[in-house]
């Protein structure tokens, strides 16, 4: 198919950005969205007969700048979406990697025979739903699951699109060595184009809310450590003058219930006016909007759900432009994240030290959760070290100069915390870690740039994230 009939024309500029930070805005060169495996082959070595370098986005959530490149053709996966196998004796679909999550657990449904196993994600990332499964496994992401790995232990195989423009089929057999470095491999080994992905039955669940404090939930895991609690996670107060900041919180158990258990037809559930109320008061009266939060999970207590479709939750694009103007904010503004992992043992201690340091209101904690992660003993990058706690800060970002070193100080001054508590922190969210903390969070990095340039001397593939990490590096 001829290059040009690629080309994303719908009339918007070439100016993009990710929808969550807003603080990406990247002007690329052009923007290609390819239907199918030819065409991804064909671009792939079209940018090399023209020099040029390409980028690769999927849902456009990403904030730590992975998905854009200034000046690089960027490839848009989202029309690379279709069910090409489903294989319900073992469990496992095959999709193209630019699919976002309600179309993917809508066409498993779908895809069910009479009489067999109903198959489904296992997981997905929590607080949008919007997102490709191919920035899924770039990312390697993990999602509320209380007993697994990254969704690297999801994957069966993957067609990688590399820098000659070859396809290759990625097991962990077959070409094993890009298998592990493409997950978690944040674009930059080739385009992800297909992904079999490993399903489980899907399951019956019901949901037990408590509001706990951390020395309480620290005993959970062993108390719980069972087959049928499957989910979990643990919302903390974010009222900085309280004593019950980041240490008290909501947290939400699901466990699995018989197969012949009856299911309702409707849930309780929080309407796009109420998260817009919610976060209202998370800018402004976070007390009241961690106890309205609170009171709300607590009526939801006994209700019951599917284990795929109780992982979807609702999103509202672009929710802080309304929400500034009902602020009268002075400047533009929106949350960015970052997640801090430490020992689980270590939870309420490292939590009390990152108290001391956001008590003073400079950087509002408008939203925050801790989950668990199993150890990642597949990918090259592994984030999950070990069976870590995953503590994520949201904090209210002012886009100005002065807004964005107060932020850039907050999120540097967590990553040391953690560093002290032998922790680490996730890469894929913002790139203010300094370069002794890249190394001390993630001793393997050096290596994996080298790799990069193994596998891809030219730098075909790249993203301001990267570029920007070469540049940390530089003469390393």
């Amino acid at each position: 198919m001829p290059l040009h009939s690629l080309i994303h024309d719908m009339n918007e500029s070439l100016l993009v950005n990710d929808i969550h930070s807003r603080l990406n805005s990247t002007r690329v060169m052009r923007v290609l969205a390819p239907s199918g495996l030819d065409e991804i082959v064909g671009l792939v070595r079209a940018a090399t007969t023209a020099n040029a370098q390409i980028s690769i986005c999927g849902g456009r959530h990403a904030m730590g700048g992975q998905q854009f490149g200034a000046d690089t053709w960027l490839v848009d996966m989202h029309r690379y979406a279709a069910f090409q196998h489903f294989d319900s004796k073992r469990g496992l679909v095959t999709v193209g990697a630019g699919i976002q999550w309600p179309e993917l657990i809508a066409g498993c449904l779908a895809q069910q025979s009479a009489g067999g196993p109903a198959w489904s994600i296992r997981q997905k990332q929590t607080g949008a739903d919007r997102l490709s499964l191919g920035g899924a496994l770039s990312a390697n992401v993990h999602g509320r699951g209380l007993r697994l790995p990254p969704i690297v232990g999801d994957i069966e195989a993957f067609t990688l699109v590399d820098a000659s423009g070859d396809a290759r089929r990625c097991t962990r057999t077959e070409n094993s060595d890009l298998f592990r470095l493409a997950i978690g491999g944040y674009g930059l080994f080739g385009i992800i184009a297909d992904v079999t992905l490993r399903l489980m039955p899907r399951a019956k669940i019901e949901r037990r809310v408590e509001v706990l404090t951390l020395d309480q939930l620290i005993r959970v895991p062993e108390e719980r450590d069972t087959n049928n609690w499957l989910f979990g996670d643990f919302q903390y107060s974010i009222d900085e003058r309280s004593p019950d900041f980041l240490h008290r919180g909501v947290f939400s158990a699901y466990h699995r219930i018989a197969d012949d258990a009856s299911m309702p037809i409707e849930h309780k559930q929080l309407r796009d006016e109420d998260w817009e109320r919610l976060m209202f008061l998370a800018h402004t009266d976070r007390a009241r909007a961690f106890q309205e939060y609170a009171d709300y999970y607590l009526s939801t207590d006994g209700q019951r759900y599917w284990s795929d479709t109780h992982q979807l939750s609702a999103y509202l694009d672009n929710y802080h432009v309304a929400l500034d103007r009902r602020l009268g904010a002075s400047c533009q503004g929106s949350e960015m994240i970052t997640e801090i992992y430490v020992p689980r043992v270590a939870i309420a201690a490292f939590m009390d030290k990152a108290a001391e340091q956001l008590r003073d209101g400079r950087n509002l904690v408008i939203y925050g959760t801790i989950r668990l992660v199993e150890r990642d003993v597949e990918s090259f990058l592994a984030w999950a070290r070990e069976p870590w706690a995953c503590i994520i800060f949201n904090l209210h970002v002012e886009h100005t100069p002065a807004g964005l070193a107060k932020a850039q100080a907050a999120f540097r001054g967590l990553i040391d915390l953690a560093i002290v508590f032998g922790g680490s922190y996730y890469l894929t969210y913002h790139r203010w870690a300094t370069r002794a903390q890249v190394e001390a969070c993630h001793p393997r990095f050096r290596e994996f740039l080298q790799l990069k340039q193994a596998h891809d001397p030219t730098e075909r593939f790249t993203s301001d994230w990267y570029r920007h990490h070469s540049v940390l590096f530089a003469g390393a």
